[in-house]
């Protein structure tokens, strides 16, 4: 069903959805219709619908927030559990070891998308998050999915701009394809303050069955000078998910 200007309802769902960020999880109906560019009453018939459905919910105070059946079905049809399953006994091991934050990403168009996130109270700052996104030249795990991604998408990144988030963090295409070699060549990156001048991050790559990489396993520790000791925990543990990937079969993830 289309409306009267040729978009889809479906289309208007979408927007209503991705109205919503990690930063600002409930809306109300009026701030929806800002964001989307919906009339709003249009956006509030939407949404008593969205909301009938179970795929938006309304908190006492009247705002709305993504439901839980709407997590329901995407979580039962993702063909990222296969990866969440074979990488969590691992990151545990990981976090048992280095404390601080262990997370596992995939590439979603230029930027790395968290899957997985395990953290503890006192830990180093680490802005990313379960379903978070990060540009895929300020973090390790987007170096290294960037390092063995198709060629352009490489050539894309490349292209710029590369925003700066600190002092340390890659800006240049000469740079920055230097550091793809590198990640490719020693089977790691190793970002020291990319993101946040405290903070360093280590990733190493995991593949599927084919030997295709899927994702990254990275940890984001303090920067100091100990934190190499870390390098070998990281590939070890990748290379751990990428053999119970290979012993189910999984191939391919989305991307």
């Amino acid at each position: 069903m289309r409306t009267r200007t040729g978009e889809s309802v479906l289309s208007r769902a979408v927007r209503i959805f991705e109205a919503f960020t990690p930063e600002e999880p409930a809306l109300t109906v009026s701030q929806i219709s800002r964001r989307t560019g919906l009339h709003l009453a249009t956006a509030s018939r939407l949404v008593t619908e969205l909301v009938s459905h179970g795929f938006l919910a309304r908190d006492a105070d009247r705002r709305v927030r993504i439901g839980v059946r709407l997590w329901e079905l995407g979580t039962r049809a993702s063909p990222t559990l296969s990866l969440r399953d074979a990488a969590m006994p691992f990151m545990e091991g990981v976090h048992d070891v280095v404390g601080h934050h262990v997370q596992i990403g995939v590439p979603e168009g230029d930027e790395v998308l968290f899957l997985e996130r395990l953290t503890e109270p006192g830990a180093i700052i680490n802005y990313t998050r379960i379903a978070g996104r990060l540009p895929l030249h300020v973090s390790s795990s987007g170096l290294v999915l960037l390092a063995h991604g198709p060629a352009e998408l490489q050539e894309r990144i490349l292209a710029g701009p590369l925003p700066a988030h600190t002092r340390h963090t890659i800006t240049t295409a000469t740079v920055l394809r230097s550091t793809l070699a590198a990640v490719r060549q020693q089977g790691y990156a190793y970002c020291p303050g990319y993101f946040h001048e405290d903070a360093l991050g280590i990733a190493a790559p995991v593949r599927d069955v084919r030997g295709d990489v899927v994702a990254a396993l990275s940890v984001i520790v303090p920067n100091d000078a100990g934190a190499v000791s870390v390098v070998p925990v990281v590939r070890t543990a990748a290379r751990g998910i990428s053999r119970a990937l290979a012993a189910r079969g999984a191939r391919g993830l989305p991307g």
